[in-house]
């Protein structure tokens, strides 16, 4: 048995009904990431210097010293690149999330004074702008700590948000642990809030964006000119938009960082783009701090739901070991599979069950067959199906036969045994007593192997409806 942690399959084919404020089709979302002054230096403690996101081609980390460009390009950003991004949002009345590095802000006392006077929400960055993933659980856990602690001391509250950008594989247990956020951002899984259960409870996701990024004006393949931004940011916009109108709202996420976006080169695309979906009437701007707020009270965490991926095998064998009719040899086979979040869909688990039917032999799948009743046989007239077999026959109205249709069940039941030597096996659920005849009818002139493998699709058909009747789709 092998259990897989991550969740490929989301919200699936059916998307959660969302009704953002005032009938908007799309909530966008400006984050700007505040990290001057909390990136890697040596006058940080730091042992060598910075060389991520920058101004400098191919740059690479400088141990024991310190990088004099790599500094002045940071400094660019607090000194002009903050100022530049703060008028505009400010003029446009476009509300801002701040992912603010605690160090950073410490050494930039007039910019924190401006965010709150603008009141944009200050979610928490983590302590330092450094790399988590060689981290000890244990020193991870003290910087959030740490962080927490300095971020309350210079906002006068806790962070409604968080996210480490630079982050480790327990950087969102660990904040869950320490922190009582409304939502964490350390994903890019989805463009929509989804819930992550934790070993410390249900925490509120709300994805981050890479792509809708200025992060790629300093990586390969991204972006060299505003005007290609813009246009990105564009296009997202209106395949988003589009989506809301056709009633499956979604959120924008837009990252920007002062000493990237707040070049004068670059922060006319995010004026254009402003100008722009302002000019469309169903939108929200928002924080992520009210986006976090209106999904938690539209969309709540469900509690305790099925996940047969987390279950042992004993529940597990409780839930689905009939799901085949008296063959828990298929339940057993799909638990010792790799089962993860995907699987407890009824589409998933169906997947995993299936594979198991169809890996067991001929002879196995054929004792499947043969465990299956007649269809408003003599065991349904005494009362001893099995209760989803009741319910099933009953649906189709095989439990009110006339004198004669029963009669007719009866002789097409034995005609077919005695040729094929299993039921007649039908998914009859949506059928009625004549849908059920007309395939009586038209399946017994099959050959042996056709019917074989008829018979054994019709098996996981029923299987699958007994599955969505326990699960989500």
């Amino acid at each position: 048995m092998t259990r897989y942690d991550r969740n490929m399959h989301g919200y699936g084919a059916t998307p959660p009904e969302v009704k953002w404020p005032h009938g908007a089709a799309i909530a966008v979302q400006f984050v700007v990431n505040y990290e001057e002054g909390g990136e890697r230096c040596l006058l940080h403690g730091d042992d060598e210097s910075e060389a991520f996101l920058s101004e400098v081609v191919g740059a690479a980390a400088w141990p024991g010293q310190r990088h004099w460009n790599m500094e002045s390009i940071y400094e660019y950003g607090a000194r002009s690149g903050f100022w530049r991004l703060h008028r505009l949002f400010t003029k446009a009345d476009v509300p801002v999330t701040v992912f603010g590095v605690t160090t950073a802000l410490e050494r930039s006392p007039a910019q924190l004074a401006a965010m709150i006077e603008a009141d944009w929400e200050i979610a928490c960055h983590g302590l330092k702008w450094i790399e988590h993933k060689d981290m000890s659980r244990d020193e991870e856990r003290a910087q959030i700590r740490d962080a927490l602690k300095r971020h309350h001391a210079l906002t006068g509250h806790p962070p409604d948000g968080w996210y480490t950008g630079r982050c480790s594989m327990n950087t969102v247990d660990l904040v869950a642990e320490e922190a009582s956020c409304l939502y964490q951002s350390d994903s890019y899984a989805d463009d929509l809030p989804y819930w992550l259960t934790t070993a410390h409870g249900d925490e509120l996701i709300l994805p981050y964006t890479l792509d809708a990024n200025d992060m790629r004006f300093a990586t390969p393949q991204g972006f060299n000119s505003g005007d290609q931004f813009y246009a990105y940011l564009k296009d997202s916009f209106d395949a988003l938009y589009q989506e809301g109108l056709d009633g499956a709202p979604k959120m924008m996420s837009i990252g920007l960082h002062c000493r990237l976006a707040g070049r004068p080169g670059r922060v006319m695309a995010i004026r254009k783009f402003i100008d722009y979906a302002q000019s469309h009437d169903r939108v929200w701007f928002a924080r992520r701090a009210d986006i976090a707020r209106h999904w938690r009270t539209n969309h709540p965490a469900t509690g305790q739901v099925m996940r047969p991926h987390l279950m042992d095998k004993p529940a597990f064998m409780a839930a689905f070991g009939g799901i085949f009719e008296h063959s828990p040899w298929v339940a057993e086979g799909a638990f010792a599979r790799e089962l993860g979040p995907a699987h407890d869909t009824a589409g998933g688990l169906h997947q995993a069950m299936v594979q198991a039917f169809r890996g067991g032999t001929e002879d196995d799948r054929r004792a499947v067959l043969d465990a299956h009743p007649d269809l408003a046989g003599k065991l349904a007239a005494a009362g001893r199906l099995t209760k989803e077999s009741t319910s099933e026959q009953a649906s189709a109205g095989l439990d009110m036969l006339t004198d004669d249709e029963r009669a007719s069940f009866t002789a097409l039941n034995d005609r077919y045994k005695e040729k094929f030597g299993h039921p007649f096996i039908l998914a009859v659920k949506g059928l009625n007593k004549a849908d059920i005849l007309a395939a009586f009818t038209s399946r017994i002139d099959n050959d042996h192997e056709t019917e074989f493998n008829t018979a054994c699709r019709e098996v996981e058909k029923i299987a699958r409806l007994r599955l969505e009747d326990l699960l989500a789709v």
